[in-house]
């Protein structure tokens, strides 16, 4: 029977990059796990006394969160859909937690011409049986392939590397995981166009009924979000500031709200720069995301900006957090 009076437990990743990122998203939110024995497979974080951190495998996770025996985990988003069920025990709290970033695609021989599903269906049909496919994700791929094809097929669950199994015949293709596409090249494989099943990264998961039933757990679930959430956000952002001559505030923003990028978060921050020189002179902050920083650059030296300076945003905080909001939302249905 479960002993309620444990502590909170959040389970991480073991070995690997899926390891090494989520140690480094706890750190970089102020929250490192302080792990002096590599050997140990418990640690804490000393900034909640009342967590204890363990580390399991990342299927592992899913199923220790699912029954309750580990309130939160950090794993492969492919992984917690393949193994999750349909029991409704376990709560995506992010979807993406900006690391282990890979896609899960239907995988042939290079020297098949077929480049669709419908022609991998033909070919099926031709060979008068069904196709052969050795996976790891045995519920992705059989949803994918009953929900996008009429591909008659045969799974063969395999465990290790799956490149080899064309080549030698126990299956005809794979449904395996891609990140750089390197071994696909060197085992003369490729993806099928239009065959990826889903794109996916580190994920947060919970238990449902922990969060519903724990107060100081819900506590915990909401500090997680808050600081990872900010984080995300700061992380995909930059800061501008820079100095425009200008004679009032109002003739600035009016030039802002003319252009396209530069117009910050909820406007843009004006003030007046206190100097011994005669012409009026404000400087402006405003907040963009990276892939705009040239435009930003741009309309910037439009208004006549600048002394323009960049530098990293680490955390934007909002008022009501989307992840806490859904969380909630989420927990609300199922009282």
């Amino acid at each position: 029977m479960e002993n309620r009076n444990r502590k909170i437990r959040i389970a991480l990743p073991s070995k690997g990059l899926l390891a090494e990122g989520s140690k480094q998203l706890l750190a970089d939110v102020g929250l490192p796990v302080y792990n002096p024995n590599p050997r140990q497979y418990i640690a804490w974080i000393s900034l909640l006394p009342q967590v204890e951190v363990i580390f399991q495998r990342p299927g592992d996770i899913v199923i220790s969160v699912r029954d309750g025996s580990v309130d939160f985990g950090i794993t492969g988003r492919d992984i917690y859909l393949e193994k999750k069920d349909n029991n409704g025990n376990i709560l995506e709290l992010h979807s993406q937690l900006g690391f282990a970033k890979c896609s899960l695609n239907v995988i042939i021989p290079d020297e098949w011409e077929e480049n669709s599903l419908q022609e991998i269906q033909k070919r099926q049909v031709s060979l008068g049986r069904p196709l052969k496919i050795a996976t790891k994700f045995p519920n992705l791929t059989n949803q994918f392939f009953t929900d996008n094809s009429d591909i008659s097929f045969e799974l063969i669950e395999a465990e290790g590397a799956l490149e080899i199994a064309p080549t030698v015949g126990y299956a005809d293709l794979i449904v395996d995981l891609v990140s750089t596409g390197t071994t696909l090249r060197d085992n003369r494989l490729r993806k099928l166009p239009g065959g990826t099943l889903l794109e996916a990264e580190a994920c947060l998961i919970a238990n449902k009924a922990r969060l519903q039933n724990e107060p100081e757990t819900l506590k915990i679930a909401t500090q997680l979000l808050e600081m990872i959430g900010a984080h995300l956000r700061g992380n995909r952002n930059l800061a501008i500031f820079a100095n425009v001559r200008a004679q009032s505030e109002q003739e600035i923003a009016d030039k802002i709200f003319d252009k396209e990028v530069i117009g910050g978060l909820q406007g843009p921050t004006v003030s007046r720069i206190i100097n011994r020189s005669s012409e009026s002179f404000y400087a402006i902050h405003v907040v963009v995301t990276k892939e705009k920083l040239h435009q930003a650059i741009g309309e910037l030296r439009e208004i006549g900006g600048s002394g323009v300076v960049v530098t990293p945003v680490n955390y934007i905080f909002e008022e009501e957090p989307l992840e806490i909001i859904n969380m909630m939302a989420a927990l609300e249905v199922e009282k």
